[in-house]
C-alpha cells in the first residue's frame, strides 16, 4: 500500500470555494485521488472545521443541508478520532515546534493516522515534523 496522506481543512474547503478556480480544481483532483487510492486521511477536527467554514466563512456559504451532505461524504474517508491523549500530545508539540495548538493537533492526528505527508497551505512547504512531510498542494 502507498503512503498515507493527511488532508488539512483548507484542502477540503477549496473544493467548495469558487473564488479561486485553480485551487478549487486542484482540491477536487486531490479529493478524487483520495477516493480512488484510499490513501487520504482526515480527523474529527478537520471535519468540524470544514462544516463551520463552509457554512459561515465563505463568501457564498453553503446551505447547511448541502454542507452536511458533503460532510457525510468526506467522513467516508478514514477519520482519526481526536482524544485526550492526542490533545495532551498536541500541547507538547505546540510548545516544541512553536505552533498554535490547533495546528499541532493536526500534526498529531496525521502522525497517529500513520501519514507520511500532510497536505496544507498553513505550514511551511517542505518542513518535516517527526518524519511527517508538510506539502502545499497549491504551490506554484
Amino acid at each position: 500500500m502507498s503512503a498515507r496522506i493527511f488532508l488539512d481543512t483548507n484542502v477540503l474547503v477549496y473544493a467548495f470555494d469558487d473564488r479561486d478556480r485553480g485551487k478549487q480544481e486542484r482540491s477536487w483532483h486531490l479529493l478524487g485521488q483520495a477516493g480512488m487510492e484510499g490513501r487520504s486521511i482526515l480527523s474529527t477536527q478537520v471535519l468540524q472545521e470544514f462544516y463551520v467554514i463552509v457554512t459561515r466563512k465563505l463568501e457564498r456559504p453553503l446551505a447547511q443541508d448541502t454542507a452536511e451532505e458533503a460532510l457525510r461524504l468526506l467522513a467516508k474517508l478514514p477519520v482519526v478520532q481526536v482524544d485526550t491523549p492526542m490533545i495532551l500530545s498536541a500541547v507538547r508539540t505546540s510548545r516544541q515546534e512553536k505552533l498554535s495548538f490547533w495546528d499541532a493537533l493536526i500534526i498529531r492526528a496525521a502522525i497517529e493516522g500513520g501519514c507520511s505527508e500532510l497536505l496544507t497551505e498553513d505550514f511551511q512547504h517542505g518542513r518535516r515534523i517527526e518524519g511527517l512531510l508538510v506539502r502545499n498542494p497549491f504551490r506554484a
